[in-house]
């Protein structure tokens, strides 16, 4: 071969048909590549920008304010007031198809509530120079009223409405029945003047005011269950006067106290037992008293007066154990005097008429003026609200004007989610969430404040238990550990992560919690005697002859804790009973209780925080592991070679460098220990309460959702409410990240120099 030949270089021809083919492949996959990124980022985007989009979609009606317009969208629904007299009662069925109206003469008339058509006519039965003096309802919802006559007797009716289905049609019977018989019951010996009427399942209670004198008559109902035959039995007492005579009488529905409106503006509380005594005269208003009514369940009792003052008043418990009734809450009212009130029958909704025809609608938990029409130039004669609240009947003089109103979800407010709001029954106002109960009387409580609080609790736990043990564990396995010992741990804690929360959270609530309360004095043993043990391990390995050491592998060390820390936990669980002997009478959940005040409950926040930090521990591991190990080695090598120490060169070079990442790793943390579900679900008492106490239980946002959702009634108020705790936390997840994001850019830019 000549020279020539050995030094040519062969020609390389990129130019052919199968390279021109082979990078046309390479463009289009990388088009592709790109493409699908592109298009995956954006769904990504899109997809969260759309459950942000239907979060509020369902959230936003319960921020509508209310609406009133003639009922079916006509101009005006008005015709005559069907009979004669003067209107005592009106009422409207639970389809609003049917009103009832009753009149000083006994008569009482049932018509249709659009055209005004009499439907049936009923008189009541009265003797010859009989007349009605009074009348009484039991409540709105029971559709229970009761005549006082001029001859001392009583007679109770109900209105009723049977729905029937001829050829397949629904048509409304109405009906009056005579829950203790159609023969009046004699209470007192003259005319009676002002009537109370009461039931407690077959015990009722009415009493009377006749010539200044209070009698109580008390019926109790047995059902022989051979014949089928109702017996009555009655009592009767005399009761203590007023000091002045009252405008109008109210029991309460358990029977214990009766309260009459007296005149100027004053309120008296008789306590009804076995020695009935007026216990209370207060001054409820500074104006006369035009409305006293009690609301839906006969705990709270809503007064009206003639300045247009509006109040909410119940029985609260004082610290001697007695109960005084208090003024709770005013009403954003008009100055109008208030001249007709009435109240939701399923809900703790008040409706008034001022003298100038504004109809007012509020709610009373929520506290909140729902809605303020000027309806009418003048004042009413009487107002009915049907049972669904969705429609009002209205009487001016002879006419009669029949409404549709749109009030869907009264109940909330600002102050209802994240104020303290003083409820029934309660000392004082509080922090509640209790979206449901068993009777139909309950006043539902929707504060988010205990899930949210619940929620910061169980991520905070979490967090604190998880942080150091991730952060230190990651600093070791990126920087100290051998590459060797690196590729069997990092794996083995990454594998952690996809252990199912639903296995955790069983193991936490039927294993570990039980555990930890007959165990506790041993977990806390266990936290002072490990990290002597580890320390006096690593003194003493120290201290040891190097041929003993140098007999583990270099970097392999480290495997001797485990061990260490098996025979710690052994020893510190062993000792926990000595110590409780000694310390804690035997039991330290027991001790904890009784001597120093604090409750502990088996499933509480400790549980949640070694459950869920466990969970937790791999996320922020693998992220701050591969920050740290991602750290250029030159930096570390540089340092050293300057003569900084290897702690100095950790914290000042390589943790600095690595801090973005680190931060990103808790800020990933934090976002999955707040929207975990199901190990605060099955490993807490998911009580909604607000407790620091790391021995008390709680609810989280997510768990709520998980547990009410299935429950809830779609498009209720309990439905919407769901949906914003969802939307709260979908909005508390966004800040989180995007001040996370705000500050690893700031800690990339600060030391992105190194």
């Amino acid at each position: 071969m000549s020279i020539e030949q050995s030094n040519t270089v062969p020609e390389l021809d990129f130019n052919t048909p199968a390279q021109r083919r082979l990078r046309q492949a390479r463009m289009l996959k990388d088009k592709l590549a790109a493409s699908s990124i592109a298009i995956g980022g954006i769904s990504v985007i899109l997809a969260v920008v759309m459950i942000f989009f239907y979060l509020l979609y369902e959230v936003a009606p319960m921020f509508r304010s209310a609406d009133i317009e003639p009922w079916g969208g006509q101009e005006e629904v008005t015709y005559p007031v069907p009979g004669s007299g003067s209107t005592l009662y009106l009422a409207v069925e639970e389809q609003a198809e049917i009103g009832f109206r009753v009149t000083d003469t006994g008569e009482m008339i049932f018509f249709d509530t659009v055209t005004g058509q009499v439907r049936k006519t009923e008189q009541l039965a009265l003797p010859e120079d009989v007349s009605v003096t009074t009348f009484s309802l039991l409540s709105e919802a029971s559709q229970t009223f009761a005549f006082g006559l001029s001859d001392g007797t009583i007679k109770v009716i109900k209105h009723n409405y049977k729905a029937t289905y001829p050829n397949g049609q629904r048509v409304l019977i109405p009906e009056l029945v005579y829950p203790l018989g159609e023969a009046p019951l004699q209470v007192a010996n003259g005319p009676i003047q002002k009537l109370a009427i009461n039931r407690d399942s077959d015990e009722w209670a009415l009493i009377a005011l006749s010539a200044g004198q209070l009698t109580e008559l008390t019926l109790s109902l047995t059902e022989n269950f051979l014949t089928g035959e109702v017996e009555i039995e009655e009592s009767r007492r005399d009761l203590p006067a007023f000091n002045q005579a009252p405008n109008k009488l109210l029991m309460t529905p358990d029977h214990r106290w009766l309260l009459a409106s007296l005149p100027l503006g004053r309120v008296a509380v008789m306590t009804l037992g076995n020695q009935p005594e007026v216990s209370e005269l207060i001054e409820a208003t500074k104006g006369e008293i035009t409305s006293f009514e009690l609301l839906l369940g006969g705990n709270s009792l809503i007064i009206g007066d003639s300045k247009g003052r509006l109040s909410q008043w119940f029985f609260v418990r004082d610290e001697d154990n007695e109960y005084h009734l208090t003024h709770i809450r005013d009403f954003e009212h008009t100055p109008d005097a208030i001249t007709n009130l009435t109240t939701e029958q399923r809900r703790k909704g008040i409706l008034t008429l001022t003298e100038n025809g504004t109809l007012n609608i509020f709610n009373s938990t929520a506290n909140r003026n729902v809605l303020r029409e000027p309806l009418f130039d003048r004042q009413a004669d009487a107002m009915a609200l049907a049972p669904r609240a969705d429609a009002l009947l209205v009487q001016h003089g002879s006419q009669l004007s029949f409404w549709h109103v749109d009030n869907e979800h009264p109940e909330i407010s600002w102050s209802a989610y994240w104020e303290k709001v003083w409820y029934e029954g309660y000392e004082e106002p509080e922090f509640i969430w209790q979206s449901s109960a068993s009777n139909n009387d309950f006043e539902p409580k929707y504060s988010l404040m205990p899930l949210a609080f619940g929620t910061l609790k169980a991520a905070f736990y979490a967090m604190l238990l998880a942080t150091p043990l991730a952060i230190c564990g990651a600093i070791y396995t990126a920087y100290f550990m051998v590459p060797s010992m690196r590729r069997k741990v990092k794996p083995f804690i990454e594998l952690m992560e996809a252990l199912p929360t639903v296995i955790l959270g069983f193991l936490a609530g039927l294993w570990l919690a039980p555990f930890m309360e007959a165990n506790l004095a041993g977990i806390f043993v266990c936290l002072l005697v490990i990290p002597i043990a580890i320390v006096l391990f690593g003194f003493t390995w120290n201290n040891m002859p190097n041929k003993i050491r140098f007999m583990i592998p270099e970097g392999w060390d480290a495997a001797l804790l485990v061990p260490v820390v098996i025979l710690a936990t052994w020893l510190g669980l062993g000792l926990a009973v000595p110590v409780e002997d000694a310390l804690f009478g035997g039991h330290m959940p027991t001790w904890l209780s009784n001597e120093v005040g604090i409750p502990y409950d088996q499933r509480n926040a400790m549980v949640v925080g070694i459950a869920m930090g466990f969970a937790v521990i791999p996320t922020i591991f693998s992220i701050t592991e591969d920050a740290i190990f991602a750290v250029p080695k030159h930096l570390s090598y540089g340092s050293l070679a300057l003569g900084a120490t290897t702690w100095q060169t950790l914290t000042r070079v390589v943790l600095p460098t690595a801090s973005p990442g680190i931060f990103s790793a808790l800020m990933i943390g934090m976002g999955r220990a707040v929207g975990e579900t199901m190990i605060v679900l099955m490993a807490t008492g998911n009580t909604p309460i607000m407790d620091i106490n790391i021995f008390e239980g709680m609810r989280t946002l997510a768990a709520n959702i998980a547990v009410e959702m299935p429950e809830s009634e779609v498009g209720s108020t309990h439905y919407r409410t769901l949906f914003l705790a969802a939307f709260v936390l979908f909005l508390f997840t966004f800040f989180v990240n995007t001040l996370a994001e705000f500050i690893r850019q700031h800690l990339r830019k600060k030391y992105g120099s190194l």
